[in-house]
């Protein structure tokens, strides 16, 4: 017999909160490709990966036809302009989105940083130039390691984190959200608008279905003030997982058109002289696309779809004996977070453990860095101090929070932040169950650790040495490994990584190996039922209309039905211990539980 309170919870999401009802998007919907993932996997680990990688092909005629658009020369010539009035431009996302954000930010910031020591008559010209972008991911900072829960149900949230950061009129803000109606990105959107800033907004489902479903949407998306990039490519790999097709689209639509911009001011600012002393290749949005295409055909290899094969069957090994990877890359902390801390909600899995929670359980994957300690880590991987969020209870209940959320506001300030020991300091907790490896991780430039020797190189091996096994993931050219280093597999990604202001290439083809090993790998693991993510968490309201969609789908029952058993399931869940909270999806536990009646 259902409690009133359940009753209650599951009514008023079912009426209540029909603009979270999501099922209509493309973004969530199953893709033709993909029907048979998880039993393609099951049969032939290369064969499904290839399946997860033919979706890419959606992508190219949709970012060819936004490079073309007047929209992409708009954006082109706002951040320009931005650019050469002294201004910023601002990158706003949540979840997947909000560390791409984070991840063009410093991308940008270390462009700069490089540059200044190659041409030090034009230190100043860098340094102020790196401080003119900056992101603003949903929940701080704090939410590029661990999903904040619920903050994206809340436009205000996103108001007040865009005017925290101190947008001015003359600015730009680039707003990404893969479905297009996330209130939090939403609610940057609005910030700007109020402040008179130039507003563009990139999203993945078509603009007339976005404004017929959701209100939040159209109200911006037919605002004259709002410059729209529509980049709808269709279902994703698995159906709603928009860290997929959907970022990588938005990845390359935002970064050419920041290069672009780019371009044109270093060619008006720097002399010939100048520009050839800091080694710098002219960029053009198509020559992108182009590189683009080539990576998705280099990456399809027969050599290189064994190595990703591999590295998939590797993983799942050591997961499956309970065991823990911990990776050690050097400049590209982001994007290894970025799939990592994404994989915790899509296939619910441990998230990242701070010092603070000894009892938690620790998560099967992780990322160090072997040459900073944490503190220094968060600025080295940032290019600046992290921004976390420290509102007050009066600050929440001001801006409409759920009662929970003034109660106990979320704990996602700068201290707790360092918290999570990404730096070189000992971590017993990486190898505390056995089998554990470290497997260093380096791709494009970074491949020249391996032949000099350097700091990075003596510090691997120096942490990595705390290990029962040690091996690596390579990605780019040239790769030239001393074999008696490592004595666990070796992955050597064959791709051609070509060098622009934000080096685009390397950052997507990093992102597309790591997205596809992780989710074939969870697939091998069982946590896929064809292309559903069958154990997805339900942390926000999306999340919650996505787990109803995937019990009814998987339990063969109608919507109202699985929301009943969703919400019985989740009170049922809250009195359970934290570790097991951590670990078991209330999306797969319902569909469990309804089969048995």
């Amino acid at each position: 017999m259902i409690s009133d309170s359940v009753r209650k919870q599951a009514e008023h999401f079912l009426y209540n909160e029909t603009p979270f009802h999501l099922g209509e998007m493309l973004t969530e919907q199953p893709h033709r490709v993909t029907k048979t993932l998880s039993q393609t996997l099951q049969t032939g680990t290369a064969a499904g990966l290839l399946q997860l990688l033919q979706v890419d092909d959606d992508i190219v005629p949709v970012l060819k036809k936004t490079i073309h658009s007047a929209a992409f020369q708009n954006l082109r010539s706002a951040i320009l302009r931005t650019l050469n009035s002294g201004h910023r431009v601002f990158f706003s996302g949540c979840g997947a989105t909000g560390r791409l954000a984070i991840l063009l930010d410093a991308a940008h910031r270390r462009f700069c940083r490089k540059k200044a020591v190659l041409l030090h008559e034009k230190t100043v010209f860098f340094e102020t130039l790196a401080e003119q972008t900056f992101s603003v991911m949903t929940g701080g900072d704090f939410a590029l390691i661990r999903s904040v829960e619920s903050f994206e149900d809340y436009i205000e949230f996103g108001k007040r984190q865009m005017f925290d950061a101190g947008i001015e009129p003359e600015d730009c803000l680039i707003a990404v959200s893969e479905g297009g109606e996330t209130s939090s990105v939403i609610g940057t959107i609005h910030a700007a608008i109020e402040t008179g800033a130039k507003t563009f907004f990139l999203y993945n489902n078509p603009t007339e279905l976005m404004c017929r479903m959701v209100g939040r949407s159209r109200n911006v998306m037919t605002d004259p003030r709002v410059q729209v990039l529509c980049l709808a490519t269709g279902p994703m790999a698995v159906a709603g997982s928009t860290r997929m097709q959907a970022t990588t689209i938005e990845l390359l639509a935002a970064g050419l058109a920041f290069e672009s911009a780019l371009d044109k001011l270093l060619h008006e600012k720097l002399t010939a002289e100048e520009l050839e002393k800091i080694h710098y290749v002219p960029q053009i949005p198509l020559l992108g696309l182009e590189r683009f295409q080539t990576l998705l055909r280099q990456v399809r290899q027969e050599k290189n779809l064994r190595v990703l094969a591999d590295w998939t069957e590797y993983e799942c090994s050591v997961y499956q004996k309970n065991g823990l990877i911990t990776y050690f890359p050097d400049e590209y902390v982001l994007d290894i977070f970025t799939d990592t801390t994404e994989r915790s909600p899509t296939f619910k899995i441990p998230p990242f453990r701070s010092t603070l929670e000894t009892a938690a359980p620790v998560s099967w994957a992780f990322v160090k860095d072997p040459v900073h300690s944490t503190e220094n880590a968060w600025e080295h991987l940032l290019g600046r101090k992290p921004c976390c969020i420290e509102w007050t209870q009066d600050d929440y209940e001001r801006m409409g929070a759920a009662q929970r959320i003034i109660d106990e506001p979320p704990k996602i300030d700068q201290s707790v932040l360092k918290t999570y020991l990404i730096g070189n300091e000992p971590d017993t907790s990486r190898r505390e169950r056995s089998p554990n490896a470290a497997l260093a991780f380096l791709a494009g430039n970074d491949l020249k650790h391996l032949t000099r020797k350097d700091e990075w190189y003596d510090a691997f091996l120096e942490q990595s040495g705390r290990f029962e096994r040690r091996g690596a993931v390579f990605v780019g050219t040239g790769i030239a490994v001393d074999a008696g280093v490592f004595d666990a597999p070796v992955f050597a990604v064959d791709v051609h990584l070509p060098e622009s202001p934000l080096e685009l290439i390397t950052h997507t083809a990093i992102k597309i190996v790591l997205n596809n090993v992780s989710t074939a790998a969870m697939g091998k693991l069982g946590r896929l039922n064809g292309n559903w993510m069958a154990h997805v968490d339900a942390t926000n309201k999306k999340l919650i209309d996505r787990s109803i969609r995937l019990v009814s789908e998987l339990a063969a029952v109608n919507y109202e039905t699985a929301c009943y058993a969703l919400f019985e399931s989740l009170e049922e869940i809250s009195g359970w211990t934290e570790a097991k909270r951590k670990t078991v999806s209330p999306a797969a536990y319902t569909v469990e539980r309804l089969k048995k009646q």
